[in-house]
């Protein structure tokens, strides 16, 4: 039960998953020291450094830890890999004295680091790819459903909904390169001791057959990681920064559907809306507001998780020389509160994208009251094409152009075909039936819906890998 009566944060309890939640934990923390203190018995164990006896006590311990005594312990020691250490060896009475041999605080830290962070991406990613999986759904649907497209919010030219659908999830899909390959690139320290160089384990392992190398990949073994070549007392705080780019990148885009869902679901363009349960209360003065919270949640969170990577970018900016310690208390807040609202954000998206409401009426209305004026530039080059003066033909179709506007803007529908129809400098160079086909939306779409079907595909071929 979370104790209200303190200050929480609303990562703890509101926003992102248990399972997330769970990753970033301080008890999944120790646990994972303790699963690396094991790995590094084990590897010694193999050269003799630990007894068999030993390493079977601190396996028979690994889980048993108790974060209350670690906490007690700091108020004394002021280390926090110390004192879970030394808790750890009360339990352990065989094997205690041998746990942590040659290794220096960052070997057991930022390898388990690296291991909750590549678990945690796991975890995004497969959320990406449900969220990139829902717009695939809605590409394909709606690739030919012509809708009004704009510009500076001003109505431009008719479009489709499944290629607006296209736009956010060409997005999400360099995002899901991005994520795989920092997946690729992130590693662990390994074991390299104080200042990089390994001469603690040179020094361990001296009079044996086993090099400090070796040592490190029998460990790295044991907890399927990977180690950089070169590290100073820490891994490269690069990776920090990258991770959180990718996160921000992804954040990036699932706001700007968000926002534009906001923006469709306002009455003045009235086509799509955020799913509304019958309970829900958009306002406590208000009854009837339907306002968009749920989007305007991911947009209010996408923006905490973009502030973010100039943090790591100063840490590893300003961590100087082999190491100093000023990331540290940063770290304990970017990292996991990245990954939790990135989490939320991605899950809220699921439920954004899979319950929208599509309101094809409205959309057929914001067709027909703004599409004919996207006809004018086809009108000029089929009337030139036939003989007409261009400049002249221009003047002609502003001056029905402003017209037609003066009635949309009074509320009362389009009359630009009519006026069209009605002009006698048009009408010498273009019939109705091809001032008809001009004005017919399906002609102003271009190629949009079969460029929007190749990008399903690529999301059903590049989310099956």
């Amino acid at each position: 039960m979370i104790n209200f009566k303190t200050y929480q944060s609303p990562f703890s309890w509101r926003y992102g998953s248990e399972k997330m939640r769970g990753i970033f934990s301080e008890e999944n923390k120790y646990r994972t020291w303790r699963k690396l203190w094991v790995a590094l018995a084990k590897a010694q164990n193999s050269t003799g450094l630990v007894s068999t006896e030993e390493l079977k006590d601190l396996e028979k311990n690994v889980d048993d830890f108790d974060i209350g005594r670690i906490l007690e312990i700091e108020k004394d020691t002021n280390h926090d890999v110390v004192s879970a250490l030394k808790e750890f060896s009360e339990k352990a009475k065989i094997g205690g004295g041998k746990i942590h041999l040659g290794a220096t605080s960052q070997d057991i830290v930022d390898n388990a680091e690296t291991l909750r962070n590549k678990e945690a991406l796991n975890i995004i990613e497969e959320k990406l790819i449900s969220v990139l999986k829902l717009l695939e759904e809605k590409i394909s649907k709606y690739a030919d459903h012509a809708c009004m497209g704009y510009t500076h919010l001003q109505p431009a030219e008719p479009t489709t909904l499944g290629y607006r659908f296209a736009f956010y999830a060409q997005d999400l899909l360099l995002d899901l390169g991005q994520l795989r390959f920092i997946k690729q690139t992130i590693k662990g320290k390994g074991l390299k001791g104080a200042v990089g160089t390994a001469a603690s384990y040179s020094a361990l392992l001296k009079g044996t057959t086993t090099t400090p190398a070796q040592l490190e990949e029998k460990f790295l073994k044991d907890l399927d990681l990977d180690a950089v070549l070169i590290s100073s007392q820490v891994n490269p705080r690069k990776f920090d920064y990258f991770i959180l780019s990718s996160l921000a990148s992804i954040a990036s885009s699932i706001s700007k559907f968000a926002f534009d869902l906001r923006i469709m679901q306002s009455p003045g363009f009235g086509e799509w809306s955020e799913p509304f349960g019958k309970k829900q209360v958009g306002s406590s003065a208000m009854p009837f507001k339907r306002n968009p919270f749920t989007s305007e949640k991911v947009c209010s969170l996408a923006r905490y998780v973009r502030s973010l990577p100039p943090v790591a970018l100063e840490n590893a900016s300003v961590s100087l020389l082999e190491r100093t310690l000023d990331d540290s208390a940063n770290k304990r807040v970017i990292m996991p509160e990245a990954f939790l609202a990135t989490d939320d954000i991605l899950e809220t998206a699921k439920k954004l994208i899979g319950g929208m409401v599509i309101n094809e009426n409205k959309i057929m209305q914001n067709l027909n009251q703004y599409a004919p004026f996207s006809a004018t530039e086809l009108i000029i080059i089929e009337s030139v094409k036939k003989g007409a003066d261009r400049q002249e033909t221009h003047e002609v179709l502003r001056e029905i152009s402003m017209k037609a506007w003066e009635e949309v803007s009074n509320g009362n529908p389009n009359p630009m075909k009519d006026l069209l129809l009605s002009d006698q400098t048009i009408n010498k160079y273009l019939n109705k039936k091809e001032i008809e086909e001009l004005l017919d939306v399906k002609s102003h779409t271009g190629d949009a819906p079969e460029r929007a079907k190749k990008l399903a595909e690529n999301i059903k071929n590049l989310c099956s890998r």
